[in-house]
C-alpha cells in the first residue's frame, strides 16, 4: 500500500507508549505513518521507521504542516475538539473516539466502556486495518534508537552505576477527583531498596530537586531525554512508578515494573506488560512494605 497515514500522536508520554501496538498494526497494514505531536515525541519513536514532526503551535499552522505531509487519510489519538479542527482543515479524513466531536470524524470509533487505553487505541488504528485482529500483543515492544543506548551506557558509567540496579520514578503529574496521582511512599521504598542494591532516578527538566527530596540516597541521572531514560530502564532489573509516564515507558521497553496505585483505576492504566505488577487501586494507596514485597518478588 505505502500510503501516507497522517498520524496525531497522544499528548502524554504514557499515552503515547500506550499507542505502540496502534502504531504497529498501522504499519503492518502497509502505512507509511507520518505522526505529529509534542517535542519529546520524535525522540520517544527514534528506533521507529517513522517521520515524526512537533507541531508548531496554531490552528492553522498545525493544520499546514498536517497538510503538506501529503496525507489524505489519518488517525486521531487525543479526543480532543482541537485535534479533530486541525485535521479537518488539513483536508484529512480522520479517525477517532467520536461523541461530541463526530461530524469532524470520517471514521468515527465507540469507546467500549472500561476497556484499557492500549485497547482504546488499538480500536482507533483498526478503522483503517482491515486485519481482523481484535486484540493488541500482550507487549506495547518499543524499539530504541542506539544511540540512546549509548547515551545510558554512558551516563550509567560515570555515575558508577553496575548490573542490577533498580529505577524508581516518584513523580507525577495531574490529579484524580482533587487527589494526587503521587504515591507518598517513595522515601520509605527508596530506603528499603537501597539497602539491596544502587537506586536510580532519571528526574526530567526541574524535576531534580523533588526528585531527590523522595529518593533518599538514589543515584541520579540528570538531563537525559526520553530515549536515554527508556534505555536506562531497559537495562534495569526493575523499574518502580507511580500511574505516570515512566511507568508506561517501563513496560514498553520490557523491564519487570510495578505499578503503583492510589487514586486510579489500574483496568484502565495497568502497565501493559506480561511483566508487570500492580499494587493497590482507585481506593488507597499500598503499603510501602507491599510495594517492597511486590518489588523483590520478582515479575509474575
Amino acid at each position: 500500500m505505502n500510503e501516507i497515514l497522517a498520524v496525531r500522536l497522544p499528548n502524554w508520554l504514557g499515552d503515547a507508549c500506550m499507542a505502540l501496538p496502534a502504531l504497529a498494526r498501522l504499519r503492518a497494514a502497509g502505512f507509511s505513518l507520518a505522526c505529529f505531536g509534542r517535542g519529546w515525541a520524535a525522540d520517544l519513536l527514534a528506533g521507529e521507521p517513522d517521520t515524526v514532526a512537533k507541531l508548531p503551535g496554531g490552528l492553522r499552522a498545525d493544520a499546514a504542516l498536517m497538510r503538506a505531509s501529503g496525507a489524505t487519510r489519518g488517525v486521531l489519538f487525543p479526543n480532543s475538539f482541537g485535534s479533530g479542527l486541525r485535521m479537518r482543515l488539513a483536508g484529512i479524513d480522520a479517525a477517532g473516539h467520536g461523541g461530541w466531536r463526530r461530524p469532524l470524524l470520517s471514521r468515527p470509533v465507540r469507546r467500549i466502556a472500561g476497556s484499557h487505553e492500549v485497547e482504546a487505541f488499538w480500536r482507533v488504528a483498526g478503522a483503517w486495518c482491515d486485519d481482523g485482529c481484535d486484540m493488541p500483543p500482550p507487549e506495547l515492544g518499543l524499539r530504541l534508537a542506539a544511540r540512546h543506548r549509548e547515551q545510558a551506557a554512558a551516563a550509567l558509567l560515570s555515575a558508577g552505576v553496575t548490573a542490577g540496579y533498580r529505577v524508581l520514578a516518584p513523580l507525577a503529574v495531574g490529579r484524580i477527583r482533587g487527589q494526587s496521582k503521587q504515591w507518598p511512599g517513595f522515601p520509605v521504598l527508596s530506603r528499603i531498596l537501597g539497602e539491596r542494591g544502587q537506586v536510580v532516578a532519571c528526574p526530567g527538566p526541574g524535576e531534580e530537586a523533588a526528585t531527590r527530596a523522595a529518593l533518599p540516597g538514589a543515584i541520579m541521572l540528570n538531563g537525559l531525554g526520553v530515549g536515554a531514560y527508556a534505555a536506562v530502564m531497559a537495562g534495569a532489573c526493575g523499574v518502580v512508578a507511580n500511574d505516570s509516564g515512566p511507568m508506561h515507558l517501563a513496560a514498553a521497553v520490557g523491564t519487570p515494573v510495578v505499578g503503583v496505585f492510589g487514586v486510579s483505576d489500574p483496568g484502565r492504566t495497568r502497565p501493559w506488560s506480561p511483566l508487570a505488577r500492580t499494587v493497590g487501586d482507585a481506593r488507597a494507596w499500598p503499603t510501602a512494605d507491599l510495594v517492597a514485597a511486590a518489588v523483590l518478588a520478582g515479575p509474575p
